[in-house]
């Protein structure tokens, strides 16, 4: 078995992915064999680790705040 990272890529109606050709000759898989592949997306460890924020104002409001209280000063 094989692993490597590739892009999903748009062919007419379908997607397709590109195998390096040193994976192909790697593993021997020849012209018109059969293969299975599984897909998964790439995660992304700063995601994993602090989780997406859910904000009670909007940034334009925290803006506006931000620049009056500088304004106090």
């Amino acid at each position: 078995m094989i692993e490597f990272e590739t892009k999903l890529k748009r062919w007419g109606r379908s997607f397709g992915v590109v195998v390096p050709m040193d994976k192909i000759k790697q593993e021997l898989i020849r012209d018109d064999e059969t293969i299975e592949i599984k897909i998964s997306r790439k995660k992304n460890p700063l995601k994993e680790t602090f989780g997406t924020v859910k904000l009670k104002k909007s940034t334009e409001q925290m803006l506006k705040e931000s620049d009056e209280e500088a304004w106090d000063e």
